[in-house]
């Protein structure tokens, strides 16, 4: 009998160590939406990463939604984790989820797009300025100081809109181009269906378009092909789909980010912050202009 209850004690401090070890090991990634291949390749290379380095990582779909991305950041203060990456679904909204964060004594690091309020160790993000004048060049260049150009915006709200836009405009007004038009189509790949529908029926002198992503730039793409128009199409995020199109010439050019090493460079930074070692504010990711 006395043999027994040691054999038991054992195992029940086995497993209390093992479940503290495991809320030890246990960062998350708080994604905006997975229901877009940009996100998706970003969760993927965390995961990858933290396999790598030895973390559990949670994951969790915020559905772009503001509310449930902060219960799902109340959610993993309750569970323990030590570190959360979250890609905001809005820049002001995601204030109260880091807040909440803060107030837990969790590190908080964003990806992609950065949160205009509460305490952030880290961002690790494209250069979306740079990246919208890429694309804004490109079009002078295939069309000219002239072209007479719409763009397609993202989520309002967003930091990667907002900076891709003024990116894209310090081009527009540098060099002349006549914008018929600025709207937003929420990153979605059928409301650029539609909005680009609508654009087309009100400026159908149109010549070129800067979409603020792939998706967007994909449904641009299926109203200019029904319409039979000529149009020039760049979008933004480089993701395989975006790729494959440029590939067969169907768009003009993709600004291609690397969603999966702002994943993994997310969760190396926040191993790094877990080991007490400094980290930069701010982390960039290089980007590059994919054509055929």
């Amino acid at each position: 009998m006395k043999k027994l209850a040691t054999i038991i004690s054992t195992v029940l401090l086995g497993s209390t160590m093992s479940v503290s070890a495991h809320a030890k090991d246990t960062m998350a990634i708080v994604v905006s939406t997975l229901n877009n291949p940009f996100f998706v390749s970003m969760k993927e290379g965390a995961e990858a990463k933290a396999k790598e380095l030895g973390y559990n990582l949670i994951v969790l779909d915020s559905q772009n939604d503001p509310s449930k991305e902060l219960s799902n950041v109340e959610d993993l203060t309750v569970r323990g984790v030590k570190a959360i990456l979250i890609n905001p679904t809005d820049s002001d909204a995601v204030s109260n989820a880091i807040r909440l964060a803060n107030r837990s004594h969790i590190p908080v690091l964003t990806l992609d797009r950065g949160a205009n309020h509460g305490k952030v160790v880290s961002h690790i993000a494209s250069d979306n300025v740079a990246g919208g004048e890429m694309a804004g060049k490109y079009i002078m260049e295939k069309v000219g100081q002239k072209a007479k150009v719409i763009q397609l915006e993202g989520i309002a709200g967003t930091s990667a809109a907002r900076e891709r836009g003024k990116g894209f405009m310090n081009v527009v007004k540098k060099d002349h181009m006549d914008l018929l038009a600025s709207q937003p189509a929420d990153f979605d790949r059928t409301k650029g269906l539609n909005v680009m529908e609508n654009l087309m029926a009100a400026h159908p002198d149109v010549q070129a378009v800067f979409a603020q992503n792939d998706e967007m730039a994909l449904g641009a793409l299926r109203a200019v092909q029904a319409s039979g128009k000529k149009v020039l199409i760049v979008g933004f995020d480089g993701t395989k789909d975006g790729i494959a199109a440029v590939k067969r010439g169907k768009l003009g050019a993709t600004i291609a980010q690397q969603p999966d090493l702002i994943g993994a460079l997310g969760v190396e930074t926040a191993d790094k912050v877990l080991k007490g070692q400094s980290v930069d504010k701010s982390i960039p990711v290089p980007l590059k202009i994919i054509t055929k």
